[in-house]
This record gives structure tokens, C-alpha cells and sequence, in this order.
């Protein structure tokens, strides 16, 4: 089995559809997403229903929630949230209904997905070092746990000790556990623009990630054309 593990797609069609692409001509076989399907960018339902249509294990993301409910907005990032507020016009009530439905925690195979950590998964925790990670540690049950969140791949390796490794191609080894941010598909936030996944390769024993390019030009000029901030347009460029 080959794994693609992939997420925070937030609304990111070209990424999404260039992701899959390079996915598939990897041989991979299965598919697991990480949540915050939408948000940010212009197309939601589009990506929704893409991923829904693949039925594959999907763990529900901050965005995914936020977007579903009719809760205030108010605290959040005055640009986050009125992508928010416009994301939840473009998708019906059977859709956000489905995104309601998504769990916080999954269990794959013989390993564990989350969208932020294990610890308090509905409070959205971000995990940007490895104190952060130790926290997550304490609840990881199986030897391997996914996640997305901060945008960022990243590789945290518990031993007798956590440390964070480079997040390039990663062997799992036995007794050690790994808690490995698979990176974002349609806002990376780490310098590179390109959309990034990871590939888990069972039969190796290996984590291996990719960046996908996709024709930004059109994500960028959906994002002006439906009236979203145009600061959406320029991170995805710088890759923040």
C-alpha cells in the first residue's frame, strides 16, 4: 500500500486536482485527508465535493467547522473570517452538513489522523516545535499520527527523547513514534508556494513528501474575481 496524506486543501482547486494528479502517477493506492477542505480560497464546494466523492478517511479542520456552523466569527483574523463568512454562502446545507459530520480523530490501518493534536483536537492547537509535540505524545497510542494545521511539514520523532527531524523522506523505525505534519496542499506557509503531501509507504516502511506546482495565476485571479481580500492572493505567491 501507498498512502497519500494530504490536507489543508482550503478551497485550493488547481492545487487539489495537481496534488492528486502527481498522487496517482506515484502509485498510490489510498487516500487520507487531513481536513480544512475550505476557507481562504474560491473554490469550497468544488473541493468539498471532490474529496467527498473520493471517500476516503477525512478528519474535520478548524475551517471545516467554522464554515459548517453559525457561530460568530468575530475573534478570528478579520481576513480569515470574511473568507469564512463567504465561504459559507458558497456551499449548500447538505454540504456543510457533511462537514459537521466529520470526526476529529481517525484511525487508519495501524495509525492515527488528526487535524491539530491529540490532546484537546477541538481546541486547535498548533504544534510548532517539539515542546508543542510533547503534549501530543502523551495521547498517541500507535506508532504513527498525521496532522496539518500550522501549514508547515514538519517530523517529530519520540525516542527517549522528542526531537524534530528534516521533513523530506523519514523511515519509520521500530520503537519509535512520529507525530508528522503532512504540510498544506493549498496554503503552505514554510517559503514554497507549491502544494505539499506526504506518501506513506507501507511495504518501505517510509514517509516520503512531495510539492506539486499548479497554475497559481488562476487560483490567484478566482480569489480577486470573487470579491475575497486580495491579501489571499499575494500569501499563496509567498508561500505564507
Amino acid at each position: 500500500m501507498r498512502i497519500a496524506l494530504f490536507g489543508d486543501i482550503h478551497a485550493n482547486l488547481e492545487a487539489l486536482e495537481a496534488v492528486l494528479d502527481d498522487a496517482s502517477k506515484q502509485g498510490v493506492t489510498d487516500y487520507v485527508c487531513m481536513g480544512d477542505i475550505v476557507g481562504y480560497n474560491a473554490d469550497p464546494a468544488a473541493c468539498l465535493e471532490i474529496v467527498r466523492a473520493m471517500e476516503c478517511p477525512t478528519v474535520k479542520g478548524n475551517h471545516d467547522e467554522d464554515a459548517s456552523g453559525n457561530h460568530s466569527l468575530d475573534s478570528m483574523n478579520p481576513v480569515a473570517a470574511a473568507a469564512l463568512e463567504w465561504t459559507r454562502k458558497q456551499l449548500s446545507d447538505e454540504q456543510r452538513q457533511w462537514l459537521t459530520r466529520l470526526r476529529m480523530v481517525r484511525q487508519v490501518s495501524d495509525f492515527t489522523v488528526v487535524h491539530s493534536t491529540l490532546d484537546q483536537p477541538a481546541n486547535w492547537n498548533y504544534v510548532t516545535n517539539r515542546f508543542d509535540a510533547m503534549s501530543n505524545f502523551s495521547y498517541q497510542f500507535t506508532q504513527l499520527c498525521f496532522h496539518g494545521h500550522t501549514h508547515v511539514p514538519r517530523v517529530y520523532v519520540k525516542t527517549d527523547k522528542v526531537q524534530e527531524v528534516p521533513a523530506d523522506s523519514v523511515v519509520i523505525e521500530p520503537g519509535a513514534k512520529y507525530f508528522i505534519n503532512v504540510g498544506s496542499v493549498g496554503q503552505p506557509r514554510d517559503g514554497d508556494w507549491r502544494g505539499c503531501y506526504a506518501i506513506f509507504d507501507l511495504e518501505h516502511n517510509l514517509v516520503v513528501f512531495r510539492r506539486v506546482e499548479y497554475d497559481i495565476a488562476r487560483t490567484q485571479a478566482k480569489i480577486i474575481a470573487a470579491g475575497l481580500p486580495a491579501m489571499l492572493a499575494e500569501r499563496i505567491q509567498e508561500g505564507r
